[in-house]
């Protein structure tokens, strides 16, 4: 195929645009690939939606490779399955909601789980019908609070997502593990740089749950590895050590203080020091503090909210993330003054969960928080903190839940180590759902035996136009894009800097050869373009090979330039056959 640039649909700019923060973002946009249409919306221009085609094919290909079958969805779904399964309320404000003129709740598929299970349940009734796996590539729209980053975090995207329906567990896991591999497959193929994470399920539920997530410092997800082993999660996947278990019989009666001037952690320590207050006999630190937040939580389908505790130990921030992992379904928010003002045994500042106990209310720990464990923290009172409150003795807690943040250096599970922490972008995730939504769709199945069985479902998707940006990120210089062979949209970018009409009547003869040959090729033969315009938009577009004619045509000579590599001299008869070479690998 030839693709003329004097014809192309396409402005370069040479301007990173104003709103663009990621690299990505700022080189799809200056080289023709994408246009901003609305916040988190953009429209695929003819060079993007080459590469994304080629992306989608090179999932479909593994895809069927497995066994899957494809099929599509609509977009626009009906409420009535997702009011089933729950997610109608489940998923919040992500979820985009619309009436049609009759006003008929309907909804734009943020996910499929729904119609997969219900369709399969209206067609299969027997055993024999099964395993199967079903796929589509398809927009999924979430409204995001903050899109941002071009196609790598909007309202609108494209997504392969899969499903395998089996009638044991053993099936399931055997699925599971095709779909791991396959995703293996594709990522190795275009040479990207990931990790699989331990992940947690999140409003779809299910058990195991591992995320691809490609490495980025542009990444919005931040995943651990650990220094010793093949160890790596995601951050609300990590979970705490708990702490080993103490007798309570014989520790220090707690102990209130008066401590003017300890209103953060940092004075807290400066004033036990300062008083000579000693843990096991040695100086305080933050990590002997208690940090008591306060957080209102929204369960679906309650229509009250509930006060709730949340400890963490002081040397430690709240991460917002894990605790929205652990709540999940539930959604939280930080108490605010209103909230003070609603509970006026909040002493705001110095609250304790003594106070929290006291008063009726749930209280949640960091693991570290264990019995037998004693702390410095709030006394409830203004201007008071108690030392060696004991946990198991003078407060219980309700339950352990993950909120305070990973550290570089944390121990890693297992004995591998210590915890690293890096950035990261999801291209994946890989769910074994079990029979949350068959069991939901009441999906009878007869079994072997002629007794009635419900399938077991595995979920997995990928993030296709994700990957784009992905390989964007992972592929560029302070010049352009370098696309990997496979998805770039032309394999070849020629370009006449000449002006001599020999020069013009070579390339057309060239690029003819090249596409009799297979090869795809984009021909720069805009006959009034500067041939330094011509290298810039070379190196912007990112192909992965260039042909220039230039001044050597003259002696029979032509550059063969490798984005990102070496430029060589190649003898224009021989050109041809070099670019096909390396075009096949």
């Amino acid at each position: 195929m030839i693709t003329r640039m004097s014809q192309l649909f396409l402005r370069t700019l040479r301007e990173d645009p104003a709103d663009a923060e990621v690299p990505s973002h700022k080189l799809l946009v200056r080289a023709g690939y994408i246009r901003r249409a609305a916040p988190g919306v953009y429209s695929w221009l003819p060079l993007g939606l080459r590469t994304l085609r080629k992306l989608e094919n090179v999932v479909r290909a593994e895809m069927d490779a497995l066994g899957g079958q494809e099929l599509l969805f609509p977009a626009l779904l009906p409420r009535e399955p997702f009011d089933t399964t729950g997610r109608w309320t489940e998923y919040g404000e992500e979820l985009f909601r619309l009436q049609d003129r009759r006003g008929t709740d309907m909804l734009l598929g943020p996910t499929h789980e729904e119609m997969f299970a219900a369709t399969v349940k209206d067609l299969y009734s027997s055993y024999k019908d099964f395993p199967v796996t079903l796929y589509q590539i398809q927009t999924k729209y979430r409204d995001e609070a903050r899109p941002r980053a071009g196609i790598l975090r909007g309202r609108e995207f494209v997504m392969k997502d899969s499903y395998s329906f089996d009638m044991t567990d053993a099936g399931l896991e055997e699925a599971y593990a095709k779909h791991r591999a396959a995703y293996q497959r594709i990522f190795d193929s275009l040479n990207i740089d990931y990790v699989i994470c331990k992940a947690t399920s999140g409003a779809m539920g299910g058990s195991a749950s591992e995320e691809f997530l490609a490495v980025s410092p542009t990444g919005e997800d931040t995943f651990v590895r650990a220094t010793e082993g093949d160890y790596a999660a995601n951050v609300e996947a990590v979970v705490t050590p708990p702490a080993a278990e103490r007798d309570v019989s014989g520790l220090p009666e707690a102990v209130v203080h008066e401590t003017p001037d300890a209103e953060t952690i940092d004075t807290l320590v400066e004033w036990a020091n300062g008083a000579g207050v000693t843990v096991d006999g040695r100086a305080v630190t933050a990590a002997d503090t208690l940090k008591t937040m306060t957080v209102i939580v929204s369960e679906p389908g309650v229509e009250e909210d509930e006060l709730v505790g949340v400890l963490i130990p002081g040397d430690r921030e709240l991460d917002v993330k894990r605790l929205e992992a652990s709540l999940e379904p539930a959604e939280f928010r930080l108490a605010e003054g209103e909230d003070f003002e609603k509970y006026p045994f909040l002493i705001k500042g110095y609250i304790g969960p003594k106070g929290l106990n006291d008063s009726g209310v749930r209280v949640l720990a960091d693991p570290r928080v264990a019995t037998g464990t004693s702390w410095i923290t709030g006394a409830d009172e203004k201007r008071r903190h108690v030392v060696g409150l004991v946990a198991g003795r003078d407060f219980t807690v309700d339950g352990h839940v993950e909120a305070a943040e990973v550290k570089e250096g944390d121990p890693a599970p297992e004995g591998q180590g210590t915890l690293t922490l890096a950035r990261g972008i999801e291209l994946g995730h890989i769910f074994q759902l079990g029979r949350k939504y068959t069991e939901a769709f009441d999906m009878q199945i007869l079994d072997e035996n002629g007794k009635r069985a419900v399938p077991t479902m595995g979920s997995y998707g990928i993030g296709v136009s994700r990957m784009m940006a992905v390989l964007a990120e992972q592929n560029h210089d302070d010049k352009g894009l370098k696309w990997p062979v496979a998805v770039a949209p032309y394999q070849v970018h020629v370009a006449v800097a000449n002006k001599d009409a020999a020069a013009m009547e070579a390339g057309d003869t060239l690029v003819e050869e090249l596409d009799a040959a297979g090869v795809e090729v984009l021909f720069d033969d805009r006959p009034k373009v500067s041939p330094g315009v011509k290298f810039k938009d070379a190196e912007l577009l990112g192909m992965p090979f260039a042909v220039i004619l230039g001044r050597a045509f003259a002696d029979g000579k032509v550059e063969l330039r490798i984005r990102g590599g070496e430029t060589h001299e190649v003898a224009a008869d021989e050109i041809v056959d070099k670019v096909i070479e390396l075009v096949r690998g």
